[in-house]
């Protein structure tokens, strides 16, 4: 019997819906907009949060060394950094292989480094570091000390990229919760008046089923699904228009952006932001139907 229940009520559900096709349209384009815009904020979190782990993987103290640095000096400041408790392995990369990394990095800037008619890049001594989450100070304190060796030009720590790609991926996941949340509102508002209207123009049907006997559970769910299959279904069609941008992105407008493109594309969602931006779409979609359903119906 209750099977039979749920049958009736979705096959009403869905019979709603067919009835006020524009109307449910212009819904269901709110609520994709709305989970859309959600979605692509999260996919480009997930960009961010890649590279800034990318990054962390290869956290190191980078020793630049002058051009006219003796043999006698750079043997001097490898030894120096060797012995330091903080570093794990130490490397060296000669202006050559520098050269080879920047044009894979960027191939855009290849004429620019063509022109100079020279290899800018100097020698450089990479040194990875025991914990890539040691505290600052030590760390300071040993760069500083390198830096007053000879043969040194500069000491970089590239930590702080990382740091710094983090905190742009935590702001887009507030800006996407700002905006996403606020599209959501209006997509609850805009489901809630197409159910309402739904509830208007079938109000002689419904006062029908109340004299036979039907209980305002058996009245209302039907009208609760209709909100709720709206609402997944725009959640659903939103992921999958994310998934078409991660696709399409780099083929149409990522090359135009050269170097900004590791930083501004998109990453596929994970199965858990999809099914919980589907699930939001539910939820909204559920919340705007009770709403409909609390101003026109009175227990």
């Amino acid at each position: 019997m209750k099977g039979r229940r749920a049958v009736d009520a979705f096959r009403d559900a869905f019979g709603h819906l067919g009835r006020a096709k524009a109307r449910h349209a212009v819904s269901l384009a709110v609520l994709i907009l709305s989970f859309l815009m959600s979605g692509l904020f999260l996919s480009l979190s997930n960009n961010l949060r890649g590279r800034a782990r990318e990054l962390f993987q290869d956290v190191a103290i980078v020793v630049y060394l002058k051009s006219d640095a003796s043999a006698d000096e750079r043997r001097l400041v490898e030894d120096q950094v060797r012995r330091s408790p903080l570093i794990a392995s130490l490397r060296t990369v000669e202006p050559e292989e520098a050269k080879g990394r920047f044009l894979t990095e960027f191939p855009d800037l290849k004429e620019i480094l063509e022109n100079l008619g020279r290899n800018p890049l100097p020698a450089s001594l990479e040194a990875t570091l025991r914990d890539p989450e040691s505290p600052g100070g030590p760390i300071a304190s040993f760069m500083n000390e390198i830096r007053t060796l000879g043969g040194v030009d500069e000491v970089r720590f590239n930590r702080a990229w990382s740091d710094r790609i983090r905190a742009l991926g935590r702001l887009s996941d507030a800006i996407g919760l700002v905006v996403g949340g606020l599209l959501i509102l209006v997509s609850i508002i805009v489901v809630s008046g197409a159910v309402r209207l739904n509830i208007l123009g079938r109000r002689q049907e419904i006062d029908i089923l109340r004299l036979v006997g039907a209980t305002n559970g058996y009245i209302r769910v039907p009208f609760l699904l209709e909100g709720t299959i709206l609402g997944v279904a725009g959640g659903l069609l939103a992921v999958a228009l994310v998934a078409l941008a991660v696709r399409l992105f780099p083929l149409y407008l990522g090359s135009s952006l050269g170097a900004l493109q590791e930083l501004l594309g998109f990453r596929a969602l994970s199965v858990l932001q999809a099914v919980g931006l589907a699930g939001g779409g539910g939820i909204a979609g559920l919340i705007g139907s009770l709403a409909a359903l609390g101003r026109v119906f009175r227990t």
